[in-house]
């Protein structure tokens, strides 16, 4: 399936705090020998603690992960950008006037507005986490950690 694979796609959200690094996150550990990926947000802001959290839990370490914004990117030529908020597509769409760039945008829940307990809110981060995993496989084929 690795035919199917763009040779670099971009996420984007709207602070580049959960979605877009946690889809970035994903990405990479399934297919990142094969694809450059990278994350950005439209006001990048910290990133978030259960985002780290829900990570770790299937071993992807995301404490390094520093937000950038669209501005912030080094390398613009990516073949797609995947946009998880509605603020996101939108920059997405314009970058596609400009440039040779597929948008495709995937709508996706911001868990930090679910409120609760911390289990209850972890929770809702694992929603989003796993729900990324399958749109991934759905689109890019079968998943395969690194050097599998």
């Amino acid at each position: 399936m690795s035919g199917d694979l763009p040779g670099a796609v971009l996420f984007a959200c709207t602070q580049n705090a959960i979605r877009s690094p946690m889809a970035a996150g994903l990405m990479k550990h399934f297919y990142g020998h094969k694809v450059f990926i990278a994350s950005c947000g439209i006001k990048p802001t910290e990133a978030d603690p259960f985002m780290i959290a829900v990570m770790d839990e299937i071993g992807i370490d995301m404490k390094k992960h520093r937000a950038q914004g669209f501005d912030d990117l080094e390398d613009s030529s990516f073949d797609l950008v995947i946009s998880l908020s509605p603020e996101a597509h939108h920059r997405a769409l314009e970058m596609t006037r400009t440039m040779a760039i597929e948008a495709e945008y995937w709508p996706t829940l911001d868990p930090s507005v679910v409120s609760g307990n911390r289990e209850q809110k972890l929770e809702a981060y694992r929603q989003v986490r796993d729900g990324l995993m399958k749109r991934l496989r759905e689109r890019f084929g079968a998943l395969g950690a690194r050097g599998v």
